[in-house]
């Protein structure tokens, strides 16, 4: 889809054809179309018209009713797109002045800036957040979801103006996996440079993560079930692979083995399994550190010996969506890694808008590690 902006007249702004949003009701029914026919801009809002969307593993398991969700909801938090209006001054994270035609992505959440969180650099966490793809539709901000024609973006949003060469496939999932992944080595505090680091998880966002600790000079093992995912691993850094399904013990050794280590500086679960969660932490080194990434929705309880942790000295952390600078930092590895990585690979199949449930259920097979929606 392709939108004229008819009218703009001050902050309402009229578009033909009609934006329309894809609306989830709850498990079992499938989206609906809902046409918005004008939007009211407020003072710091951004309407953006989508170029392509990606499906996150967050919205499947989202419509498989694995985690709650408030609705009717536009679901979505993985897109790029291009600036259509905007309420008033706005500049992106670097300081730049927003205006029509700029090719940007934007954070999953909108955060206030001003409360006791937001201060501490917590603006994930922030006491009045917003998240696009999570939040109940409602009047006044119903474009508020991907799998649309158009986003409004509220102000409080992280927003990040991308270059015109990189394909659509290789931006959209930075507002959640490469962000995220980002989030998660600023999170360890390590030296990645000629560290061993271990990865459980070699879907989109350990693949990221693979990627940018590889660049940094880190050498990274990757573990996961999926033969072909071992293989795409090493596509993108992996010095060597291992097979969970070697066994807890068998897997950690053949892990330190690639490398030459006995224990690992930094190791990232991404994944969301409890035993690649007890691996992650069973394969560091005395003073290593666990970044916790993949477990979002409520699994079984750890087996974790809590006298490990304290005498050997480990750290374990967790990381949930990430930061503005995080994000600003994932589009500048993207766009300087996107040749030598195969990113825009990642994105399988695209549908159209219409068809978003079928995206859905080619998300959920698991086969690719994105697929795209393209309005």
């Amino acid at each position: 889809m392709h939108s004229t902006l008819t009218a703009h007249a001050g902050n309402d702004v009229f578009i033909r054809p009609s934006p329309v949003a894809m609306v989830w009701q709850g498990p079992g029914h499938p989206h609906q179309a809902m046409a918005v026919p004008g939007v009211t801009l407020g003072p710091g809002d951004v309407l953006v018209e989508v170029e392509l969307a990606t499906v996150c593993g967050s919205d499947v398991h989202t419509v498989l009713g694995h985690r709650d969700a408030a609705t009717p909801l536009v679901l979505g938090h993985e897109q790029v797109g291009r600036v259509v209006a905007v309420g008033g001054p706005v500049t992106a994270v670097d300081g730049t002045v927003l205006v029509a035609g700029m090719r940007v992505v934007w954070s999953v959440i909108v955060s206030c800036g001003a409360c006791d969180r937001c201060a501490a650099g917590l603006e994930q966490k922030c006491r009045r957040l917003a998240k696009y793809g999570h939040d109940r539709v409602h009047r006044g901000w119903e474009l508020s979801g991907g799998f649309a024609t158009h986003v409004e973006l509220l102000a409080g949003t992280a927003i990040v103006i991308v270059g015109e060469t990189p394909p659509a496939a290789v931006f959209a999932p930075a507002s959640c996996a490469t962000a995220t992944a980002i989030a998660a080595l600023d999170a360890a505090g390590t030296e990645l440079a000629g560290a061993a680091v271990f990865v459980t998880g070699a879907g989109m966002l350990g693949l990221s993560v693979t990627a940018i600790a590889t660049d940094a000079g880190a050498r990274v093992v990757v573990s996961d079930p999926d033969p072909a995912r071992r293989q795409l691993a090493g596509r993108f850094g992996a010095v060597a692979t291992v097979d969970p399904a070697l066994g807890a013990t068998e897997q950690i050794e053949a892990a330190h083995t690639a490398v030459g280590v006995a224990g690992f500086a930094l190791a990232i679960e991404m994944c969301g399994n409890a035993q690649a969660v007890e691996a992650t932490i069973s394969s560091l080194a005395i003073g290593g550190t666990a970044v916790l990434v993949g477990s979002v929705s409520p699994g079984a309880p750890l087996g974790i010996d809590a006298e490990q942790i304290v005498r050997r000295l480990l750290t374990v952390r967790g990381a949930h969506n990430y930061r503005p600078r995080d994000l600003a930092r994932a589009v500048d590895f993207l766009t300087s890694a996107w040749r030598r990585y195969p990113f825009a690979e990642l994105v399988g199949p695209e549908f159209r808008l219409a068809d978003v449930d079928e995206a859905l259920v080619a998300a959920a097979s698991g086969a690719f590690p994105r697929v795209g929606v393209r309005p």
